[in-house]
């Protein structure tokens, strides 16, 4: 008999489920684009209406769905600059943004670099090509689309709840070794970390909260090193398991950003990935997208094995990202 249980959450849900849900899709309307100007320069006293909107998001990101797509942002109007700005200043409304490089950059531009597979700079979102289903070290991610691709760069996203219980009625003799710890290998471009390696595992409850994360392509990375033991036949099922129900069409919900698109994600309550996309030549219509990690003032505490790798564990702490080189 299996000693988990089914998890009750509202961030349970299937991809035509999420579809539906009034928690799910907002778009900003003529009070809330009329005070734009006042997020750019960060004068939020005077957007009170956005603020509303955003406090609401938060409160759904952590309590309901764990998914939300804000359209309707004036990305049109705005320079690159003012549209990081608003993109930053906005995140800051939902908590503490967090650096995602070593250069400590808190608005991330994901686009393909072309850089080559053996490039130390190179990372998933610097590429054109798919990317399996992950989540982000951070407790919200948010992703602004300023350009989309010719074809392809779709977003899919998961419940991680609902991968959880699917394996606990279909493979339950996969769900234990996933509840362990599970070695990631430092990333490349976290170069401020002084760990080789870190241990956490890919699902966890903690003070009866539900947390997921997973980063196959670290985890791979840690198990070909050879001060650590070989990835167990039972482990590598399990991480392809999650693939595959992750896969399922009925289990995720598929959805292009077009320009002026804001995605929010919890990343402890969902996985997402992106297809392969074909860009175009020009280098002003390529696909571009503004990305944020987000620490929230209403995040959930998480296993005390994360602590060594995002800073803190505890609900309410700031934590995740990468450390700043101070040289930098």
């Amino acid at each position: 008999m299996n000693k988990y249980q089914l998890i009750e959450s509202s961030s349970l849900w299937t991809g035509e489920e999420l579809a539906e849900r009034e928690d799910f899709l907002f778009s900003l309307e003529g009070s809330q684009l009329a005070e734009i100007k006042h997020l750019i320069s960060g004068n939020l006293e005077r957007a009170p209406n956005i603020c509303s909107l955003i406090n609401q998001v938060t409160d759904s990101l952590e309590n309901g769905s764990g998914v939300i797509i804000i359209k309707n942002w004036p990305i049109h109007e705005l320079s690159e600059d003012e549209a990081k700005r608003m993109f930053l200043n906005l995140v800051s409304i939902i908590g503490t943004p967090v650096s995602q490089s070593s250069e400590g950059e808190m608005i991330f531009s994901v686009k393909d670099s072309g850089f080559s597979d053996n490039d130390p700079r190179s990372r998933g979102p610097n590429t054109r090509k798919k990317l399996s289903f992950h989540s982000d070290r951070c407790d919200v991610i948010g992703f602004l689309c300023l350009q989309q691709a010719m074809s392809g760069g779709e977003n899919q996203i998961v419940s991680s709840v609902a991968i959880h219980n699917h394996m606990l009625k279909n493979y339950p003799e996969l769900l234990n070794v996933l509840y362990e710890p599970f070695y990631y290998k430092r990333h490349n471009v976290d170069t401020v970390n002084e760990l080789p390696y870190c241990r956490q595992p890919i699902f966890s409850i903690t003070e009866g909260k539900f947390a997921c994360n997973l980063l196959r392509v670290l985890i791979d990375r840690a198990y070909a090193m050879s001060e650590i033991p070989d990835m167990s036949d039972l482990q590598k099922t399990a991480l392809d398991k999650i693939e595959e129900i992750a896969s399922m069409e009925i289990m995720h919900h598929t959805y292009r950003q077009q320009p002026g698109d804001i995605i929010l994600l919890n990343n402890w309550v969902t996985l997402h990935k992106r297809t392969e996309f074909v860009d175009y030549e020009k280098p002003e219509k390529k696909r571009h997208i503004l990305r944020a990690w987000v620490s929230p003032s209403n995040n959930r505490a998480i296993d005390p094995l994360f602590k060594e790798n995002y800073g803190d564990n505890r609900a309410g702490f700031v934590r995740g990202g990468m450390k700043a080189d101070s040289k930098s």
